[in-house]
């Protein structure tokens, strides 16, 4: 079983940025996507961005032109860049990965213990 570990979380003024990272305790080449998701308070986790092990990517429309994920096979890690932050972004932040895409926000997946972003006004 592959342990996903998050870091780079904190607090942050809106309009800033921060970067989250996810390394695996093993080789990422069995996960065919990575990505991550969010779960504000009171509301249900959500998907934000994903990437493929061809690098391929996909981003919630909230999160479209501002968040940026990116994977780095020879260091087992997956990063989210995130800039230009709201506080609408303030959420615990999950890495996910999957071994076929339709296990990706599943229990089937792998999943990280999350780390919290917290976006102020």
């Amino acid at each position: 079983q592959v342990q996903l570990v998050e870091s780079g979380g904190g607090l942050v003024q809106a309009g800033g940025s921060l970067r989250l990272s996810c390394a695996a305790s093993g080789s990422i080449f069995r996960f065919i996507v990575m990505g991550w998701y969010r779960q504000a308070p009171g509301k249900e986790r959500e998907l934000v961005a994903t990437i493929t092990i061809d690098g391929s990517t996909n981003y919630a429309d909230s999160v479209k032109g501002r968040f940026t994920v990116s994977r780095d096979n020879a260091k087992n890690t997956v990063y989210l860049q995130m800039n230009t932050l709201k506080p609408e972004d303030t959420a615990v932040y999950y890495c996910n990965a999957g071994s076929t895409a339709g296990s990706m926000g599943t229990s089937r997946s792998s999943w990280g213990q999350g780390t919290q972003v917290t976006v102020s006004s």
